[in-house]
């Protein structure tokens, strides 16, 4: 026969299958609490680890958008140098025309005026020509002078005359008037200037009417 019962000196009577049950239940409920706080620590644990996971995904995400923008940063740079490079030497370009043209226009902003001279100069010298074998020596001599100034005065500004005879034909230079026989002279050259040719500043502005010699079969 089991015991059930124990008598405790000066107490009452305990139940000692209570007792079981009642240890047996407190074992239970701290063995259920310490399985729980394990779950709960191994969850908040993996909470962390998908915590850091997703801060470090976060911040190779971030830096490789930064490095992408750089990159687009320095083609615009590299792009905006370039333009910048191109519309520098256009200006320069547009600057030195800008100066050629200003001194074109300094050194021949006188060349009608000097068409205009030429034929003074002309008119000075055929007059000299007629006059000469008439009892006008003076005249002559004052006419002279006069045409050796003019011509002066031509050099200095740049205005020369030419001296073709003998040269070969040049077409921005010359202008064939007609042909003559070659006498002292290669034929295909210029043989006779019927009229005077003039440079200003090495510029043709009036061509020289010159005769080209050619070769005749009695020579």
């Amino acid at each position: 026969m089991a015991v059930r019962f124990v008598s405790v000196r000066g107490k009452k009577s305990i139940d000692i299958r209570r007792l079981s049950l009642r240890l047996n239940n407190s074992s239970s409920s701290h063995i259920g609490f310490f399985s729980t706080a394990a779950e709960q620590r191994s969850r908040g644990d993996d909470c962390r680890n998908d915590d850091g996971d997703d801060d470090r995904n976060h911040s190779v995400t971030h830096v490789r958008m930064l490095e992408m923008r750089a990159h687009k940063l320095e083609q615009q740079v590299q792009d905006l140098t370039e333009r910048y490079k191109r519309a520098l030497a256009d200006s320069d370009n547009v600057r030195r025309r800008t100066q050629k043209f200003v001194e074109d226009a300094k050194l021949f902003g006188i060349q009608s005026f000097c068409r205009d001279l030429v034929e003074v100069a002309d008119l000075l010298e055929q007059t000299t020509g007629d006059m000469e074998g008439v009892e006008t020596v003076n005249l002559t001599q004052s006419l002279a002078q006069i045409q050796g100034r003019l011509q002066e005065v031509f050099t200095k500004h740049g205005l020369e005359k030419m001296s073709p005879v003998g040269s070969t034909y040049d077409p921005y230079d010359h202008e064939i008037v007609f042909h003559t026989a070659a006498e002292g002279v290669e034929p295909g050259t210029i043989a006779v200037v019927k009229q005077d040719g003039y440079k200003l500043h090495g510029r043709t502005i009036r061509h020289a009417h010159v005769g080209i010699a050619v070769k005749t079969q009695e020579s």
